[in-house]
């Protein structure tokens, strides 16, 4: 395969799917700071955010799903928290049980 080739192939799949620059540059990201991997761990949360079911009389009449399937970057937000806590475990020797 050839240089040309090889940009139009990257260049088509981009335009399949142009949210993959992110998820790639998001599950690429490191953590190499305690202060970066606290706000990461604050900021995005342990568990997806609310499903609920709104009834009226006993009926279901709308129904809202988790917010983790609305977010195409669910899995890579997932991971940079989970590379975050790991990074203060082992790098920095810190408890975190209190974020889980």
């Amino acid at each position: 395969m050839n240089l040309s080739s090889a940009l139009r192939s990257n260049r088509n799949s981009v335009c399949a799917n142009p949210l993959q620059p992110i998820r790639n540059w998001l599950d690429n990201l490191d953590v190499r700071h305690p202060k970066f991997a606290h706000s990461v761990i604050k900021l995005i949360p342990a568990q997806c955010p609310f499903e609920r079911d709104i009834k009226l009389f006993d009926r279901t009449i709308a129904h809202i799903p988790p917010l983790c399937k609305l977010n195409p970057f669910y899995e890579q937000f997932v991971g940079l928290r989970f590379r975050a806590l790991c990074y203060l475990a082992d790098e920095c020797g810190e408890d975190v049980s209190q974020y889980c």
